[in-house]
Formats: structure tokens, C-alpha cells, sequence
């Protein structure tokens, strides 16, 4: 059960009831995590921005999946490794290249490398090697390429501490973490 309300877009008012009929009118749907950032207009607000503008980035929808799956499996959120492997299918990742993802890497040489480092990224803090961003460099990232990726991965922690935090319940076909953290059930 959730531990925050989850905000119900037919009664919701003023900001809240504005973004919520955005992203209903864009999606088809209202999913659950956005209905929890709800409860705070401007995070959602924040969201959404950055959300948005990465949809223009360099790095492209695919790849960015590919990060989102494996910052969430390294983070232990099932309800965004359940989200982004819908949303990886309906970008045409396989189910076979997101266990890849899910693990780190990727059957493309460029995707691989650029969710080897997005993992180093979030397994670290950002305090990554020099070994590890120049194999980004040498993938071929550019650094706007590089500092898309941060944000991604910037995002996608945010989401997943969100989804931890609150206990959002998953409203996407639901999909188990390879290895459940021990502080999953506490």
C-alpha cells in the first residue's frame, strides 16, 4: 500500500488538476508515480520539465530506456523496472536486450557503453574513474551526449528513491527485480 495519497486526477484542483490533464492528454493514461508527485505541483512540475526536455536529447529514447532499467534494477525499484520495461517494449527494446539492461549492458557496442557508464554513475554517486568516463569518450559519447546521460540517470534516481519511498503500487504489468535488496520488505 502506498504510503503517500495517490492523487485522483477527476478530483484534483488548481496546479495539480492542470498537470494531470496534461499527462493524461498526452499518454492516455495518468500512471501511478505521477499521481503521487502530485501531491506536490512544482516536484511534478520539475519532473515533467526535465522529463520533457530530455525527449529532444541526443541520447536517444531507446538508450534512455536502456539507463532507466538499469538504474532501477541497481536501485532495487520494481515499480520502475515494471514502468520502464513497458515503456522499453513500446520503444523496441526486446525483452532480451532489456535483461541486458537490466544488468548493465546492452547488445549494441555505443548502448553498451553508455549504460556501463549510466551504472557507474549511479552505483557511485557520480564519483566514477577516469577509466570509466574515457570508455564513454571512446564509445563515441560527446559531451553533450555525456552530460544527457548524468540527467537521465539524475531522473531515474529520483523516480526510483520516489517509488521506494512512497510504495507506490504498480500499475504496469508487473515485473520481479533479478535480485530483491534486503530492505525491500522491511
Amino acid at each position: 500500500m502506498a504510503r503517500v495519497q495517490v492523487v485522483n486526477p477527476q478530483t484534483a484542483t488548481g496546479e495539480a488538476k492542470s498537470l494531470l490533464d496534461a499527462v493524461q492528454a498526452q499518454l492516455g493514461v495518468t500512471p501511478n508515480f505521477i499521481r503521487v508527485l502530485a501531491n506536490s505541483p512544482k516536484a511534478l512540475e520539475g519532473f515533467l520539465g526535465l522529463y520533457g526536455a530530455l525527449g529532444s536529447a541526443k541520447v536517444d529514447k531507446p538508450t534512455q530506456e536502456r539507463i532507466a532499467l538499469a538504474i532501477a534494477e541497481g536501485n532495487g525499484c520494481q515499480y520502475c523496472v515494471s514502468a520502464h520495461t513497458a515503456i522499453g517494449r513500446g520503444a523496441g527494446l526486446s525483452n532480451q536486450e532489456m535483461a541486458l539492461n537490466r544488468r548493465g549492458s546492452s547488445s549494441d557496442s555505443k548502448a553498451a557503453a553508455t549504460v556501463a557508464f549510466a551504472k557507474a554513475l549511479n552505483s557511485n554517486l557520480g564519483e566514477i574513474t577516469t577509466a570509466e568516463f574515457d570508455a564513454a569518450r571512446n564509445a563515441g559519447l560527446t559531451d553533450g551526449e555525456i552530460v544527457e546521460v548524468i540527467s537521465v540517470v539524475a531522473l531515474n534516481i529520483f523516480t526510483n528513491i520516489l517509488g521506494k519511498a512512497t510504495r507506490i503500487e504498480i500499475d504496469f504489468p508487473k515485473v520481479d527485480l533479478f535480485d530483491t535488496p534486503a530492505r525491500a520488505a522491511a
